[in-house]
């Protein structure tokens, strides 16, 4: 019996699952839009994207060699990871590099897994992942932000129908897709009317000597191109 509910866990989880209608990918499309370019839905909904942000500085910084502090999640939705290690070289160019890219990234990695039919790993991966960043957070209102995102997460993959799942895997994914493209910008304008002087593309830019400007457009070309790409995954072309 034990070894039968560990074998249907296995293929519920790394099996595959049909693909939903088309016309729910586009709803869902449509759907994170809707909350991506109004500013309020998004002032809401752009603590999903801090989540990805400070989560891509801490999981690079570890993959890296770096020893992670901890994260902190506020309600303005900024946020802040502390690593310890070399305060130059490519870990920390890594690091730094990795937030303003993790939504785009992590997007496009849920469509290609979206497109290899893996419904419920995307869903399962996810909610391993954000448990993982729940040790690393230092402040009330980042546990609940991540403690509230993961158990959505969790309630979605083990209590709902596969269509559901299926709407909600592509309302993710479409978010983070474009989600990720509009911090960009907003940091562009910040910088322009010169406010943010200590962000992440000023950080690289004195890490590399190399003008904070090129790391804006790198920014925006990983943005973009995730979201072509993953779109075009989602999509089906």
């Amino acid at each position: 019996m034990a070894e039968t509910s560990l074998g249907d866990l296995w293929d519920r989880v790394f099996g595959t699952q049909p693909d939903p209608d088309p016309w729910l990918v586009v709803a869902m499309g449509v759907a994170a839009l809707a909350v991506v370019l109004p500013h309020g839905p998004w002032r809401l909904a752009r603590n999903a994207v801090t989540i990805a942000h400070e989560g891509g500085h801490g999981l690079v910084a570890l993959l890296s060699g770096r020893r992670l502090d901890g994260i902190r999640l506020h309600s303005d939705t900024s946020g802040l990871t502390v690593s310890r290690g070399k305060p130059t070289g490519l870990g920390m160019v890594l690091t730094a590099a990795a937030g303003y890219t993790a939504p785009s990234l992590l997007g496009l990695g849920g469509a290609w897994l979206l497109a290899a039919h893996h419904i419920t790993l995307l869903l399962w991966g996810a909610t391993a992942l954000l448990l993982l960043m729940l040790f690393m957070i230092r402040n009330a209102y980042g546990v609940l932000t991540v403690l509230v995102s993961g158990g959505t997460f969790l309630l979605v993959s083990w209590l709902t129908e596969p269509e559901v799942q299926a709407g909600f895997a592509y309302a993710v994914v479409w978010f983070l897709l474009l989600g990720g493209v509009r911090p960009v910008f907003e940091l562009q304008t910040k910088r322009r009317r010169g406010g943010a002087p200590d962000s992440d593309a000023d950080q690289l830019s004195r890490l590399t000597n190399v003008p904070a400007a090129f790391w804006l457009l790198l920014f925006h070309a990983v943005a973009l191109c995730s979201l072509i790409g993953g779109g075009r995954w989602l999509l089906d072309l």
